[in-house]
């Protein structure tokens, strides 16, 4: 759902509201923002809201955002054809990371929550990391 799209929901149920949250950079994206932490009030109560209203001010999505399965995949030592123990979720294909970038709330990734659809409030802390990397 776009920005313009969950302010006609809110609008039409009389819950638009505003938040302000806590955001923390780092790497490649506090390089490009310019600052590591500051407060940020977006018109929403949502992950998709906020990252629809910062990415409009910020030009970071790029950065963030994988709009394919294969720009969320890391590929490094283990084969493809391995088979991960344990539950595995994704978020869908668009609403996924780029591979070594992640989107926190309150210390935990996005994807362990609601994805884009978790729920925001006053005070939580949004951290979006893109790390450096070097390599030999």
């Amino acid at each position: 759902m776009s920005t313009d799209e969950s302010r006609v929901a809110e609008e039409a149920v009389g819950t638009r509201s505003e938040t302000t949250v806590d955001v923390r950079c780092t790497g490649h994206v506090r390089r490009e923002v310019g600052e590591h932490r500051f407060s940020y009030t977006f018109e929403g109560t949502t992950l998709r809201a906020f990252l629809d209203a910062f990415f409009e001010e910020y030009d970071v999505a790029d950065m963030l955002i994988a709009d394919t399965e294969e720009e969320a995949t890391a590929h490094g030592w283990v084969p493809d054809e391995v088979e991960a123990a344990g539950d595995w979720a994704k978020n869908p294909e668009g609403e996924q990371t780029r591979a070594f970038a992640r989107v926190a709330v309150n210390g935990r990734f996005n994807e362990h929550l609601d994805g884009l659809d978790t729920e925001l409030r006053e005070g939580d802390r949004v951290a979006l990391m893109y790390p450096f990397m070097f390599c030999c």
